[in-house]
C-alpha cells in the first residue's frame, strides 16, 4: 500500500503542465483562467441543488439531486486540480478525484436512466394549469356546498324559533279573542303576557342574528373590562347556580376599550351560560382579563383585524369539553351539542359576531374532559375616555305630554300598521304628526313650508331610503332633528358618519322607548 501511495503522490521526475505548453504566458493564464471560473461554476451549482433537496422532500428525484450535487462538486474539483498542475506535477492527486468522478458519474447515469419512465410521465405546464383549475372550480364548487348546507341550517333554525313565537302570538291572540267574546275580559292579563313574552324573544333573536352577520349597529363607549366584568358577578354567580364557583382573576391596569358595553355584557353571559351547562355536575368558571400585544403572526388566519394591543377577556370552565371534529362548527348560527330543547345555537355565533364587528377576534380552545377555554382579544387604547356628559333628569309621563305639545314630527314608514302605531303614540305625547308612506312623499313635506321639528323615518325605505332623505332634508333644512329607525344596518348607513343631531334606533324597539327618544330629542 505504501508503494502505491509513493507511486501516485511522488511528483519527482514529472514535469508541470505548463512545460507541455511550452511556458507560454498567454496559453498557460488563457487555461488558469478558464479552470478556475469553471471551477467555481461548478462548486455553485451543487451548492443550488443540496438547497432544493433540503426544502423539497417530497420530490421523487431527491436522491438523483445529491448524486448530482457530488459529480458536479467532483468536476470542479478535477478543474481546480488542473489549474494546480500547470505549476505543481500533483497528476496522482488528479486521477484519485478523476476517478472518483468517474465512479460517481455512472451511479448518476444509471440512477437517472432508471428514474426516466417517471420523469416522463410528469405532467407538461399545460396540464399543470388544467389541473389547478379543474381544483379550484372543485373547491369553488368543498365551498358552495358547505355554503348551501349553512344556509338551510340557518334558515330552518329561524323557521323553528319564529314558527314557535309566532305559534305563541297567534294561539294567545285566539284565546283572548274568546275571553273577550264570552264576557271574561279579567283573564286578558296573561294572554298579553305571553304575547309580549314571544315577540320580545322574536326580537332577542333577531338581534342575535344581525349581530352574527356583523349588521347590527353597535353604540360603542368607552368601557373598562375589569369594573365590567366586576359588576357582572352577581349576575354571573345567580344564571351559573351554587354548583359553580366563580373565579375573578383581573389584570392590573387593563386599559379600555371602545365598544358596546350591553353587546359585552350579553357576549360574557352567553359564554358563562355555556359553561353552566358544560358542568352539570359542578365545577369552577375562571373570568380572567389581561393585556396582549398580537402582531401579524398571531393574526394570519383573521383578515381585517389590525396587529396592535388588545385586552383579552378569557372565559375558562372545567367542563365537559369539545372532541375536535365539532371545534370548526361552534361558531355556526343554529349549531349546538346541547339536547333539542336547550339553547338556540346561537350563543358562540353571537359572541364571534359582536367581537369581530367591533375589530377584535374570538379564539376557542377545548379537549374532551379538560374543560374549554374562550379568548375574546378586544382593541384597547389607554387614551380614550369617556366623553363628559350631564345627567338627564327623569321625565315622567305627564311632563312628557306638556312639553311635546306643539312640536311637529315628520313619520316616513312604508309599513302602514308600523307608520299608524308611531303616529299614535306620538300624538298620545301632543306631537302635531305629519305622515308620509315613502321617501319622495316625506321629501315634498319637507320641501314645503309645513314646520317640521324632528323627522322619524325607516331606513329601508322603497327607492329613497331613509339616509337620503335626511341628507336631503337637513339640506333643506339645516340642524333638522332626525331618528333613523331600522332593523338592520344597512349600507345606507355606512356610507359615511352620522352628523351631529341624527341618531338611530333598532327595531323591534318598546313604544315607551321610542316615546323617549322622541321626548329626549325634541327638548334638546
Amino acid at each position: 500500500m505504501s508503494n502505491v501511495v509513493g507511486w501516485l503522490f511522488d511528483p519527482s521526475g514529472l514535469t508541470p503542465h505548463g512545460f507541455c505548453l511550452l511556458w507560454e504566458p498567454g496559453l498557460i493564464w488563457t487555461y488558469a483562467l478558464s479552470d478556475a471560473v469553471i471551477g467555481l461554476a461548478y462548486f455553485s451549482i451543487p451548492v443550488a441543488l443540496v438547497i432544493v433537496a433540503r426544502r423539497r422532500s417530497d420530490l421523487v428525484f431527491r436522491p438523483l439531486l445529491w448524486l448530482f450535487a457530488a459529480f458536479i462538486l467532483l468536476c470542479g474539483t478535477t478543474h481546480w486540480l488542473d489549474l494546480l498542475t500547470l505549476w505543481v506535477p500533483a497528476y496522482g492527486l488528479g486521477g484519485v478525484v478523476k476517478a472518483a468522478t468517474a465512479g460517481v458519474s455512472l451511479f448518476t447515469a444509471v440512477a437517472l436512466w432508471q428514474l426516466l419512465p417517471q420523469a416522463l410521465t410528469f405532467p407538461s405546464p399545460a396540464q399543470f394549469c388544467e389541473t389547478n383549475e379543474a381544483l379550484r372550480e372543485s373547491q369553488a364548487r368543498l365551498a358552495q356546498s358547505q355554503k348551501m348546507e349553512a344556509v338551510g341550517q340557518l334558515t330552518g333554525g329561524i323557521a323553528h324559533d319564529f314558527n314557535n313565537m309566532l305559534q305563541a302570538i297567534t294561539s294567545g291572540l285566539t284565546l283572548l279573542e274568546r275571553r273577550i267574546s264570552e264576557g271574561r275580559a279579567g283573564e286578558a292579563g296573561r294572554y298579553f303576557a305571553a304575547i309580549r313574552q314571544a315577540a320580545e324573544s322574536a326580537g332577542r333573536l333577531t338581534n342575535r342574528l344581525l349581530v352574527f352577520s356583523r349588521l347590527q349597529r353597535l353604540q360603542a363607549t368607552v368601557v373598562d373590562p375589569n369594573e365590567l366584568v366586576r359588576g357582572m358577578k352577581e349576575l354571573i354567580e345567580r344564571t351559573i347556580g351554587p354548583s359553580v364557583r366563580l373565579e375573578l382573576r383581573l389584570g392590573d391596569k387593563v386599559r379600555k376599550v371602545l365598544i358596546d358595553a350591553n353587546q359585552l355584557e350579553s357576549a360574557i353571559l352567553n359564554l358563562a351560560i355555556n359553561a353552566r351547562d358544560a358542568m352539570p355536575e359542578g365545577g369552577l368558571l375562571s373570568i380572567a382579563t389581561a393585556e396582549r400585544a398580537l402582531g401579524p403572526a398571531e393574526l394570519s388566519d383573521h383578515e381585517g383585524t389590525t396587529p396592535g394591543d388588545f385586552v383579552e377577556i378569557a372565559v375558562t370552565d372545567t367542563g365537559e369539553g369539545m372532541s375536535a371534529d365539532v371545534l370548526p362548527r361552534v361558531f355556526e348560527p343554529f349549531f349546538t351539542t346541547k339536547p333539542t330543547g336547550v339553547g338556540t345555537g346561537l350563543g358562540l355565533s353571537q359572541v364571534y359576531g359582536f367581537v369581530r364587528q367591533s375589530g377584535g377576534i374570538v379564539l376557542l380552545e377545548s379537549e374532551p374532559g379538560r374543560g374549554t377555554t374562550v379568548r375574546l382579544y378586544l382593541p384597547g387604547n389607554k387614551e380614550i375616555e369617556p366623553a363628559a356628559s350631564a345627567p338627564k333628569a327623569p321625565v315622567s309621563a305627564g311632563d312628557q305630554l306638556v312639553s311635546e305639545t306643539g312640536k311637529s314630527v315628520l313619520v316616513v314608514e312604508d309599513m302602514g300598521i308600523i307608520r299608524a302605531q308611531m303616529v299614535e303614540v306620538l300624538r298620545d305625547m301632543g306631537c302635531t304628526v305629519l305622515e308620509a308612506k315613502d321617501g319622495p312623499d316625506g321629501l315634498r313635506i319637507l320641501q314645503s313650508n309645513v314646520p317640521v321639528d324632528l323627522l322619524l323615518t325607516d331606513v329601508g325605505l322603497p327607492g329613497m331610503n331613509g339616509r337620503q332623505l335626511a341628507d336631503a332634508g337637513r339640506q333643506l333644512r339645516p340642524g333638522l332633528r332626525v331618528l333613523l329607525v331600522t332593523g338592520y344596518a344597512s349600507k345606507a348607513l355606512e356610507e359615511a358618519p352620522l352628523a351631529a343631531g341624527i341618531e338611530v334606533m333598532a327595531k323591534p324597539f318598546a313604544i315607551d322607548g321610542l316615546a323617549s327618544r322622541v321626548g329626549d330629542m325634541l327638548r334638546r
